[in-house]
């Protein structure tokens, strides 16, 4: 008879226990690695920020995805990733494993990803944030983009540097993986088509302005105005030079030649030979310089009434307007103290 408190009795217990832990070890191995089906369609997963990984183990459950929660949670605490898990949207599919689904949700692999064009950007600068983002590449987005002009009015010159540049809303937009660079502009530009409402369209032909000389000069004011109350106003300055048939002289236009925002230009800069230089061309350059969000679009549309012809931007990025060029050389003078 074998006593309990024996040595031998207790190696026996001690070698079950272990046994125990090995099988119970491999099982849960075992069902991290099997799916819930071998067939099944993804199944979009929405994940709250913040949701704890019971209550995502418990949805997964519930979707079918899973077989088991207990397991989903045991494994994502036995990685230490009970606290890493993402919020995000995840197509998850019944054919993945549990430890697929943890290792996308760890690492954050959503299956849409957002990207924000900020009011202003040109297509180079996107192109560039869209390479930064892993979501498209940049040269063929550049290469499309020069004679991409799905929408009649987008039709430009030979010597417009792309024809998209100006119609690329600035927005926040959401992305399958793998969406070629082609529909991210057609996904952009019918951004642009749908916030450019019939009034501001009625109020274009109003005026005696094509759509696109709209947001040629809209995208002036965009990069000229740092002061969103200011908008209008250097609209309005615009607007009277093109009347009174004087160059526009717009910095932001030798910055677009330039391809970088230059904080001082110099009397070279102003002489570049480029059909965009409106220190050297009368009237608007040949295409938008920038895309200018809908403030800026509408300032156009409403520009103040004013004499003024001129302005100047102090260190703080605020404007000062004049009448006459004397006077605008006073405000030079005062903005440089």
């Amino acid at each position: 008879m074998l006593l309990l408190n024996s040595p031998v009795a207790k190696k026996i217990s001690i070698g079950i226990l272990a046994a125990t832990i090995l099988s119970f070890g491999a099982i849960i191995g075992w069902m991290l690695t099997q799916p819930v089906s071998s067939k099944g369609e993804p199944v979009l997963v929405r994940i709250k920020t913040g949701t704890p990984a019971k209550v995502i183990a418990e949805d997964l459950e519930k979707q079918q995805l899973i077989k088991n929660a207990i397991v989903f949670r045991f494994a994502a605490k036995l990685q230490g990733l009970e606290n890493s898990l993402q919020a995000g949207e995840y197509s998850i599919s019944p054919t993945m494993p549990i430890e697929q689904m943890l290792l996308m949700m760890s690492q954050g692999q959503t299956a849409y990803q957002q990207f924000t064009v900020p009011e202003g950007y040109t297509v180079d600068q996107i192109a560039e944030l869209l390479a930064e983002k892993q979501l498209a590449n940049p040269v063929r987005f550049k290469a499309l983009a020069k004679n991409f002009a799905p929408f009649s009015y987008m039709t430009a010159n030979s010597n417009t540097k792309y024809s998209v540049e100006g119609f690329l809303f600035p927005d926040t937009y959401r992305l399958a993986r793998g969406t070629a660079e082609e529909e991210l502009l057609t996904m952009m530009v019918k951004q642009f088509d749908t916030n450019l409402t019939p009034e501001s369209r009625q109020r274009a032909a109003e005026l005696g302005l094509s759509i696109r000389e709209v947001v040629v000069m809209a995208s002036l004011v965009e990069k000229e105005a740092k002061l969103s109350e200011e908008q209008p106003i250097i609209a309005g300055v615009f607007a009277n030079r093109v009347q009174k048939n004087m160059p526009l002289q717009s910095c932001a236009t030798i910055q677009y030649i330039l391809g970088y925002p230059k904080a001082e230009l110099t009397i070279q800069d102003t002489q570049i030979s480029s059909p965009y230089n409106t220190y050297q061309i009368m009237g608007l350059p040949p295409g938008p310089i920038a895309n200018p969000g809908t403030a800026a679009i509408k300032a156009v549309l409403f520009a103040d009434k004013t004499e003024y012809l001129y302005f100047v931007a102090d260190k703080q990025g605020k404007h000062h307007f004049s009448n006459t060029y004397e006077e605008h050389l006073v405000a030079i003078n005062q903005v440089q103290l």
